[in-house]
């Protein structure tokens, strides 16, 4: 006579048979989604990698990488001994920290507000509309700069003009500049930016803002006390990482906004080693400076996630 073997007892079976196999062949469907990612790190992130020793050699194209001469520390010293260096690190060091400054809480404040929107079209309609940008080309918003603050066509300068003042030359005035960059950045990114902290604000409980209402909390104090600390670890980790990038200061807006009456206070890292490494075939010392930003910034990073940590916070590693 057979017995009957109930489903939840096959089931079983079969969970406790998965879970003792080894993770990779237990999640192997989870791993297998993973593959593409780790597959286009290390074709474009990791392979390329080697790539670093021609910051100690005198690369030579016909040659190839391995066969080319060493040089040592070479281009390092030359690096750090061009008069406009200084210059340069400082440019890309106050661009990048104006970055910060004003636009590392553009995207937290833009969250906040679309989450306190309460009709569902008008905020998917703002959210298109703040998304949008980061899909543009810095190419194409350095032309509509261009247009837009032209002396003589330029639209703000016809309103400029229009109140009775002289026109402005916002892409050569040294005053200015840098806060076009600053400002046409957070325009661009501020609504992609906003996505994380949308989706974390989400998972908040709604039943502490019930609570908050109750004892009769308004919209800014629930802001303040709740949705601004339930996102704080979020904010963290993107900050440390936004410093680990605190010598990028964005290659392609400057290299497409500015000219050489703005070079005092644009000039950065990566534009001066393009226009005075790539425009003479110095590749060393275009890989020499590469290298140095990477080093600097791998150190800020790990400075600054220690830092996280004593104060209480996860951090990232």
């Amino acid at each position: 006579m057979k017995t009957a073997t109930h489903p939840s007892a096959g089931a079983a079976v079969r969970t406790g048979k998965r879970a003792q196999r080894h993770p990779l062949l237990r999640y192997w469907d989870l791993y297998l989604m993973v593959l593409p990612a780790l597959i286009f790190l290390l074709v474009f992130k990791y392979g390329p990698m080697y790539g670093v020793i021609i910051a100690f050699k005198d690369y030579n194209i016909i040659q190839g990488v391995f066969k080319s001469e060493w040089v040592g520390l070479q281009y390092f010293r030359e690096l750090f001994l061009f008069d406009e260096f200084p210059r340069v690190i400082r440019n890309t060091l106050m661009i990048s920290l104006m970055k910060l400054v004003v636009g590392f809480p553009a995207p937290i404040v833009l969250a906040l507000l679309l989450n306190e929107l309460r009709l569902p079209r008008f905020k998917r309609t703002v959210q298109t509309f703040t998304y949008l940008p980061h899909f543009i080309s810095w190419v194409v918003i350095g032309g509509l700069a261009v247009d837009l603050l032209s002396p003589s066509s330029g639209i703000v300068n016809k309103a400029i003009e229009a109140l009775g003042f002289e026109p402005i030359f916002f892409l050569s005035n040294e005053h200015l500049f840098r806060w076009i960059l600053v400002f046409s950045d957070i325009w661009k990114e501020v609504g992609w930016g906003a996505i994380i902290y949308l989706a974390a604000l989400l998972g908040i409980n709604d039943e502490l803002f019930q609570a908050a209402t109750v004892d009769g909390a308004g919209r800014l104090r629930q802001i303040w006390h709740i949705s601004l600390p339930s996102i704080r670890s979020t904010i963290i980790i993107l900050l440390l990482l936004r410093i680990g990038h605190l010598l990028d200061a964005g290659f392609e807006q400057v290299l497409v906004m500015y000219n050489p009456t703005v070079y005092d206070v644009g000039d950065i890292i990566d534009t001066y080693v393009f226009r005075v490494g790539l425009g003479t075939m110095q590749f060393g010392l275009t890989t020499a400076a590469g290298l140095f930003k990477s080093v600097i910034g791998c150190l800020l990073l790990v400075l600054a996630n220690t830092l996280a940590r004593r104060m209480g916070e996860d951090g990232i590693f």
